[in-house]
Order: C-alpha cells, then structure tokens, then sequence
C-alpha cells in the first residue's frame, strides 16, 4: 500500500480564518507555479525534474483545493512561498512603523513648537496685563487727583464768589482782588 500523495488541509489543526488564508496562499502558489511551468514547458518538452510541482498545479487546476501536496518540493514550494509572504508583510510592518515613528516624531516637533509658542505668548499677554494693571493704577491715582482738583476748584470758586460779594458789599478797599 503506498502512502497518500496529499492530505486535507483541515487535518493541520488551523482556526477556520487560517484555514482560508492557507487556502487562498496555496491557491496563488499553485497559479505561480501553473503560470511558470507553462513557460518552462515550451519549446523544451516536459520537465521530468519536477513531476511534483506540475502536480500541484494540476491538481490546483482541477479544483483539489484544501489538500496539501505530501511530496518533499511540493512541501518546499509552499514552505518557500509562505516565507516569502512572511518577509514581505514584515517588510510592510517595518516601512509603516518608521512612517509611523516619523510621524509621531513629526507631530512631537509641532507640538513642541506649539507649546513654545502659546509659552511666549501667555508670557506675552501676562505682560500686557501687567501693563494694564498699572496703567488702571495711575488712571485711579489721576482720577482720585482730578476729583481733589475739581474740589479744590469748586472751594477756590466759592472762596472767589464770597469775596466777590464781600468786596461789592463795601467790606473792601473798592479794589478787586487779583486772581
């Protein structure tokens, strides 16, 4: 009795979302293969070195999805393929996590320089408050002066107009005073 040339897919133990994605890689295995060997076969007649992986694609052509080839360069080939898939999305992860880490730096840049900024300007405007507090001080000092000074007009007016009144009274010597 010789031993089965492939097995169900299903028999490696994978999660059903695995099992899909082992599916669809060995499906585009098989194409690349199918693909390729067409190639190869023209004009130099079958290629005996490889029965395996035309079996493989013929079997793939056939629609014997979900098997695994057991033979040693059908096992090769996926394993190859599966590595190469490995190495491209670690490629891709690398890529985007130096995007990803330019970005984040790019962003810590702006936001320092945000920071720095809105820093100089509550400095700036605690200056200009600073500013406004004295000058409201030296407007209430005037303001509180020129009240002293409007009193002390009204006062002089009123001390003016008495001896004013006294003077056209006859109290004085005739002459107005002088102002």
């Amino acid at each position: 009795m010789s031993a089965p040339q492939s097995v169900a897919d299903s028999v490696l133990g994978l999660t059903q979302a695995e099992l899909i994605l082992f599916r669809q890689q060995q499906q585009v295995l098989a194409q690349r293969s199918h693909a390729s060997g067409n190639a190869q076969d023209r004009g130099r007649g079958t290629n005996r070195s490889q029965p395996s992986s035309r079996g493989a694609s013929a079997a793939s052509s056939q629609g014997v999805t979900g098997r695994i080839m057991l033979d040693p360069h059908s096992l090769h080939s996926l394993y190859v393929h599966m590595e190469n898939v490995m190495r491209g999305i670690q490629e891709r992860i690398g890529r985007l996590e130096a995007a990803t880490e330019q970005s984040v730096h790019s962003s810590n840049n702006r936001a320092a320089g945000t920071v720095q900024d809105a820093d100089a300007q509550i400095r700036r405007m605690k200056h200009i408050l600073a500013e406004i507090d004295r000058w409201e001080d030296e407007f209430e000092k005037l303001k509180h002066i020129r009240e002293k000074v409007r009193q002390l007009r009204i006062k002089v007016d009123n001390m003016g107009d008495r001896l004013d009144r006294s003077h056209s009274s006859g109290h004085g010597s005739g002459t107005r005073p002088r102002r």
